[in-house]
């Protein structure tokens, strides 16, 4: 049957428009728009509310109002990315009670550190889901540790497919800003990190530097790796002293302190997207502890081409710069102005904070936004 030209004009551009409109709710997909500027990192989920990197601290995150949850990465035996701050696992599991496991407990070296403990490599992923997360500075958050023992660890796959869920039932992009831990270690165990997480994201349909990902790491050479190898967009993380593991495993001798030289920032911008320096190099501490002056980081950064991503906000008053502190002062599970210290940040320019709190993140970002 034929249509008059009308009506094939009208579904043409019923069709167009359900085109667009689906490409514009390609949630994982958003494109250049996004992140918002600024926006909330919540720093291994909402970890100052919940055990950290457990499916619980994500969704905590997410309802408190983060764009983003960042998911620290490390491996199993048998090759599964899995979320966990550090590869010895006695500090944030059970690990060390279960008799089963007990053989396990081993030293190693990482990234040349004597470490005593257990290990996610030496354990399958099925003999890692026995493991039950616990809180990790239960001195600092004695509230969290009602958690204990309630939450196995996650893959990357199960995070992912909780954002997805979030996503969609929010009709709101949530990223993802993953880090690859001790990715040098991880390669010469035979378990590298980066095709394994570009994998991952592709399998999910994550695409390229239109992903609302972030890829993050410590060191720089994982990082010229994934810049080669995929288009997602990368974080080069710089700590306040030291060095990155793979340039002194090299002997090439940069430092984090070259790396926010004017130079150093260039150079990053040859490879990476965002440069992510720990907060004291943006707002230094005077000697009381309080915030002092910014510095030209931010500045410096812009000009190299680089958006600023500054780690990491808490909000117990052992974290805080003393003017942001509680009464009591010395109590370390007293928690102060958090929005406050990232307000401060916020007005030194910076276009994410990763924070442990998401919803303080959020009230300082939303007030940042009203003025």
């Amino acid at each position: 049957m034929r249509h008059p030209p009308s009506s094939r004009i009208l579904g043409c551009a019923f069709v167009a428009l359900l085109a667009s409109g689906c490409a514009s709710h390609d949630l994982k997909n958003p494109g250049q728009s996004w992140p918002p500027s600024p926006s909330v990192i919540a720093h291994r989920g909402a970890s100052a509310l919940r055990p950290e990197h457990t499916l619980a601290a994500y969704r905590k995150a997410i309802e408190d109002g983060a764009d983003s949850v960042e998911p620290d990465l490390v491996a199993t035996r048998d090759g599964v990315l899995v979320a966990r701050h550090e590869n010895e696992i006695s500090g944030t599991t059970n690990v060390a009670e279960l008799a089963r496991f007990a053989a396990r407990k081993t030293s190693k070296t990482i990234d040349g550190v004597a470490v005593s403990g257990w290990f996610t490599e030496d354990f399958t992923l099925a003999e890692l889901k026995q493991l039950r997360a616990r809180e990790r500075i239960p001195a600092n958050r004695p509230a969290n540790t009602r958690y204990d023992d309630q939450h196995a660890i996650p893959t990357l796959q199960e995070i992912i497919d909780l954002v997805d869920g979030e996503s969609r039932a929010r009709n709101k992009t949530i990223g993802l800003v993953p880090e690859l831990k001790h990715p040098s270690y991880f390669k010469s165990i035979g378990l590298p990190l980066e095709r394994r997480l570009v994998d991952v994201l592709a399998a999910n349909g994550y695409r390229g530097r239109d992903a609302a990902v972030f890829i993050q790491s410590f060191e720089t050479g994982n990082l010229k790796e994934l810049h080669a190898m995929a288009g997602y967009r990368l974080v080069q993380l710089v700590a306040a002293d030291g060095a990155p593991h793979d340039a002194v495993a090299a002997g090439s001798g940069l430092t984090y302190a070259d790396m926010i030289t004017p130079d150093g920032l260039r150079a990053i911008a040859r490879y990476a997207d965002v440069v992510a320096p720990y907060k004291t190099i943006v707002i230094p501490r005077d000697a009381g502890g309080a915030l002092g002056t910014p510095t030209r980081f931010v500045r410096e950064a812009r000009g190299a081409g680089l958006a600023v991503h500054v780690w990491t906000m808490r909000p117990e008053n052992p974290f805080l710069p003393s003017d942001f502190r509680a009464a009591p002062v010395a109590s370390p599970s007293r928690r102060g102005d958090a929005a406050g210290e990232i307000r401060a940040y916020l007005e030194a320019g910076v276009d994410a904070i990763f924070t442990d709190d998401p919803a303080s993140g959020r009230r300082a970002v939303d007030s940042a936004r009203k003025h």
